[in-house]
C-alpha cells in the first residue's frame, strides 16, 4: 500500500539519538551510529518524532509501505522491556543516544537519589528524591524501566519551582514526567502517555499542575491517555499555586 512514513536521511544524521525517545513505537533505533527505521509496519506516519532531530534528518514521505500493525508495536515494546530488564543503576546510554536521554535508574541509598531527609535543623542539607533519568516526557522512552509498576508523577515544568516541598510531599518513591502543555506539543505527548500507560502496569497517575488556567491541559492530556489506552489507572491531581501553596 501507498502510505506516509518516516524517512531519515543518513547523511545529515549525527546519530545523537534524540528521535529514538520521541518515538512511542520504537521503530527508530541507533544502529551503526545512525537512525535507523526498523521496520515500516512499526512506523505510524504521523511524525512525532520530526521535531526531536536537531540536523532535520527526519521527514515524512509517500511510498508503498507496509501497513501499521499495533500488535507488533506492542511485541516489539514488549520485546524492549525483556531484553532490558532494571538494573540497579544503569549508566548505559538507551539505543546509543545523546545524554540527555541515557535512561538512569537511582539507588535507594544514592547519595544523589532517594535518601531520606538529613537529621538535624531545617538548615542541613536535604536529598534529591529523584529516581531516574531524563525526566522530559519527550525524552521518556515507553520502554523505560522504571515505568514499569510505578506511581507515576506528571508535573508541569513550573511545579518543582514553585512548590518548595515537591521532593518530599510529591515526588519521592515515584516515576517522573516533566512537560509544559502551553509551549510543547500536545499531540505528541498524547501519544507518548498513552504508549507509557499501554505498555506499563501503572499504580496510581498523579498530574501536579499550576492554577494557571492553560496549565490544566495537563489534566485532559492524562483523562484522554487514560481513556485512549484502556488501562485501568487512578488519576489524582495537585495544583500548585503561584505562591508556592497547595490549593
Amino acid at each position: 500500500m501507498i502510505r506516509e512514513i518516516v524517512k531519515i536521511d543518513e547523511e545529515k544524521c549525527n546519530g545523537c539519538g534524540l528521535c529514538v525517545p520521541a518515538c512511542a513505537e520504537g521503530a527508530i533505533q541507533i544502529v551503526d551510529g545512525k537512525a535507523r527505521l526498523m521496520a515500516d509496519n512499526l512506523c505510524d506516519g504521523l511524525g512525532a518524532c520530526l521535531g526531536d532531530c536537531p540536523q532535520d534528518a527526519i521527514s515524512i514521505e509517500q511510498r508503498e509501505a507496509e501497513e501499521f500493525d499495533e500488535e507488533a508495536v506492542e511485541e516489539h515494546l514488549g520485546g524492549q522491556q525483556e531484553v532490558n530488564p532494571q538494573p540497579p543503576r544503569s549508566h548505559a546510554p538507551h539505543a546509543g543516544g545523546c545524554p540527555s536521554a541515557r535512561i538512569m535508574t537511582f539507588g535507594p541509598e544514592s547519595a544523589t537519589g532517594t535518601g531520606e531527609i538529613a537529621e538535624g535543623p531545617p538548615t542541613e542539607k536535604r536529598l534529591s528524591k529523584l529516581r531516574q533519568w531524563p525526566i522530559q516526557m519527550r525524552l521518556v522512552p515507553p520502554s523505560a524501566p522504571f515505568l514499569q509498576d510505578s506511581e507515576l508523577l506528571l508535573a508541569a515544568d513550573c511545579a518543582p519551582f514553585a512548590f518548595a516541598e515537591f521532593h518530599q510531599d510529591l515526588l519521592a518513591g515515584k516515576a517522573l514526567l516533566i512537560g509544559c502543555p502551553k509551549l510543547d506539543d500536545g499531540r505528541a505527548y498524547l501519544e507518548k502517555l498513552t504508549a507509557i500507560l499501554r505498555h506499563n502496569k501503572i499504580r496510581k497517575l498523579i498530574v501536579a499542575h499550576m492554577e494557571v488556567p492553560c496549565c490544566s491541559g495537563l489534566i485532559a492530556l492524562a483523562q484522554q491517555a487514560i481513556a485512549a489506552s484502556g488501562a485501568d489507572v487512578p488519576l489524582e491531581t495537585v495544583c500548585v499555586g503561584i505562591g508556592g501553596d497547595l490549593k
